[in-house]
């Protein structure tokens, strides 16, 4: 019991710490509140263990033929600095870890938890980190995960997102078909005059009348 409200709290004070609505602040205070008397109330716990970040230069002998399964539902939160990344998972051996990060990209692998093997990663992060400076801290319910921000500023996403509107680079494709899929994603997003535009373009293409369907947009 006493374990769980300890969690709860450290929950709360995470959120105290980054709401910015006086109403929000107030209402996070007052649980937290709450919840510091029940905890002097509580039956007093066994001392927990402080976690110890897990170091990022030592890995754990990878075996391919594992079957791993993938966290994918995790939360996130960050500063000017630093991206936190929460994922729940309950009785990871600190000792059976694999950490793996690169400048745009991290691969974790969670070994024996509780007769399975989990992974959590991001292929290709929005932006770049400083690999030897992100650490992994290991609690009961749950993994934190802490990426250190190449430079300052604030994230939109942790996926890198692919620009819709590239071409394709394919040197098997026609060259063409990169316009066309260009004219059709600017047909989709465009207003109704572009629409008319490029509509008339494809139709003079189709017909012969302009060898080249983007010289209408020059």
């Amino acid at each position: 019991m006493a374990d769980e409200l300890a969690l709860d709290l450290e929950e709360w004070r995470h959120l105290q710490s980054i709401a910015k609505r006086p109403r929000i602040v107030s209402f996070i205070s007052t649980e937290i509140n709450k919840l510091e008397k029940l905890s002097k109330n509580a039956a007093p716990a066994q001392p927990a263990q402080i976690p110890t970040p897990i170091s990022t230069a030592s890995k754990a002998v990878s075996n391919p033929a594992l079957n791993y399964v993938t966290l994918g539902s995790f939360s996130w939160d960050q500063d000017t600095e630093k991206v936190k990344i929460y994922a729940s998972l309950e009785g990871v051996n600190q000792e059976k870890i694999e950490a793996d990060f690169k400048s745009r990209s991290f691969d974790l692998k969670f070994h024996d938890v509780q007769g399975k093997n989990y992974r959590c990663a991001i292929p290709k992060l929005n932006k770049e980190i400083v690999p030897e400076k992100c650490k992994l801290v290991v609690k009961p319910t749950r993994v934190i995960i802490t990426l250190v921000k190449a430079s300052k500023g604030n994230w939109l996403d942790l996926h890198l997102k692919e620009d819709k509107l590239k071409p394709s680079l394919d040197k098997d494709r026609d060259p063409m078909a990169g316009i066309m899929d260009l004219m059709k994603n600017m047909y989709e997003e465009g207003d109704e005059e572009m629409k008319r535009t490029i509509a008339k373009a494809w139709t003079d293409a189709r017909s012969g009348k302009a060898a080249d369907p983007m010289n209408r947009f020059q």
